[in-house]
């Protein structure tokens, strides 16, 4: 059974990611000062008294804002902009919930904005025909001292029920809430270890990575906007293709070191950096519009780092003005660029139109298949012997190399442990040769090779 999903909604700034990141017991929503910080859903996975369940973020619901008006607390730069998307992402995820968790400031009191939440949780419920309600429970967090519990009583006219005085951010009255709520799941057996196929769509910021998440899944799951910087967080999205099991991380564009403003641009991509090592494969995504930058390339770089398998997404084809030998040429472009990624598929798609978007997960889901791909100890002897009939190693000080035999360790990613006469002599030149005689008949489509040379004794 899928696990139990816990929402959190409330108006911006009242603490939901900092509540958020002490459930989940890692950083990872950004916490920020500034109302709006977080836009999207955001998802992670929790553990009380042995029962799992996930919990969602959410941008925070201001109902007294449009995007033309003004709110009670002053938004950061373009957020106006979002106001509406943020409230139908909120909402979303209050449909998907199991349970609701209604956050609402101790320091402010009860606010008109809070009175509009609590009818948006109640059409909701209303909504719900033939489903049992998730049942809502009002958080009353920064209730940091004695004087703050006591007067969480007045939320008691917002007509939520009982509210529960919590401070998320030292961790005071936790406990008792999630008592509460993990108490109301009716669960029927243990919970699966998550064995989904994890994609990251990485890139830098304005390239499609949104818009391309969204034609995936067919609906508007992530913000789509044409301002750079929309995604903060790296959203993780649940589906299943072809009887495959697939979590899609959406993330934030990775802009140039030195660009990368403090405070919540750099927590972001701090984030997209982790999203990518627990990721098994990563989308990357670059402008067909604009010729391929160098912060394309150390992208790419991090990626390889941290050994995961790529597809190099080339989105934006339907703005390119395009003969017979386009294609062609930009592919030449690319493998210039790239030089040391030739063993990565491209395609070239329109997130915008669905062109070849269709092709995405069928070629991902194949590089993981390469990944996960092991070789018998005899096949890769008879490569390995192949290769040094054909280009024996250098010398170095009169000593030669000498690969006794190989055998394959590990996969995801493939790992080969070659046992040598001493590994000083394999220069680095000699062991990308190795690689590539395997890749002759073996290719890892997307997938890096790591070679380790031992000592035999």
């Amino acid at each position: 059974m899928s696990k139990p999903v816990v929402a959190l909604v409330g108006r911006p700034n009242v603490g939901k990611s900092t509540l958020f990141n002490r459930l989940a017991e890692e950083r990872l929503a950004v916490v920020d000062e500034v109302p709006g910080t977080t836009r999207d859903r955001l998802m992670a996975d929790a553990i009380w008294a042995g029962v799992f369940f996930s919990i969602i973020d959410t941008g925070g619901i201001d109902p007294t804002q449009t995007g033309q008006g003004r709110s009670q607390q002053p938004l950061s730069v373009g957020s106006a902009d979002f106001i509406t998307q943020i409230k139908e992402q909120a909402e979303i995820a209050i449909a998907e919930a199991n349970a609701i968790l209604f956050i609402v400031d101790a320091e402010s009191g009860v606010t008109p904005a809070d009175h509009e939440i609590a009818q948006i949780l109640r059409r909701h419920q209303q909504q719900r025909d033939g489903e049992p309600y998730p049942p809502i429970f009002l958080v009353v967090n920064k209730a940091d001292n004695e004087v703050r519990r006591s007067q969480a009583f007045q939320f008691y006219e917002l007509g939520m029920g009982e509210p529960y005085p919590i401070s998320a951010l030292h961790g005071t009255g936790i406990g008792d809430l999630l008592e509460a709520f993990v108490s109301s799941f009716r669960l029927s057996g243990e919970e699966m270890e998550d064995e989904s196929v994890k994609i990251a769509i990485v890139g830098k910021p304005n390239v499609g990575k949104s818009s391309l998440l969204n034609k995936l899944l067919g609906e508007e799951r992530a913000i789509v906007s044409p301002i750079p910087g929309t995604t903060r967080d790296a959203v993780d999205t649940h589906l299943t293709y072809e009887d495959t099991q697939i979590t899609l991380i959406d993330t934030a564009g990775i802009r140039k070191r030195g660009k990368i403003e403090p405070g919540v641009e750099k927590y972001s991509v701090l984030r997209t950096f982790q999203a990518i090592d627990r990721a098994s494969v990563a989308l990357l995504l670059v402008d067909a519009a604009i010729s391929l930058a160098a912060q394309d390339a150390h992208i790419a770089g991090y990626i390889i780092d941290a050994w995961k398998s790529v597809v190099v997404v080339v989105n934006k084809w339907d703005a390119i003005p395009k003969d017979t030998h386009t294609m062609d040429e930009y592919t030449r472009l690319l493998r210039h660029e790239l030089n040391f990624l030739p063993y990565v598929p491209l395609l070239f798609i329109s997130a915008k139109t669905g062109q070849r978007v269709s092709q995405v997960l069928p070629m991902a889901l194949r590089v993981q298949e390469e990944r996960l791909m092991r070789l018998s100890t005899s096949k890769l002897n008879r490569v390995l012997r192949r290769a040094q009939d054909l280009h024996p190693a250098p010398s170095r000080a009169g000593k030669q190399l000498k690969i006794y035999y190989g055998t394959q360790v590990r996969n995801d990613p493939p790992t080969f442990l070659l046992y040598v006469n001493d590994p000083k002599l394999a220069h680095f030149t000699y062991q990308r040769f190795l690689e590539n005689r395997i890749r002759e008949d073996y290719p890892f489509l997307g997938t890096p090779i790591r070679l380790v040379l031992r000592r035999r004794r």
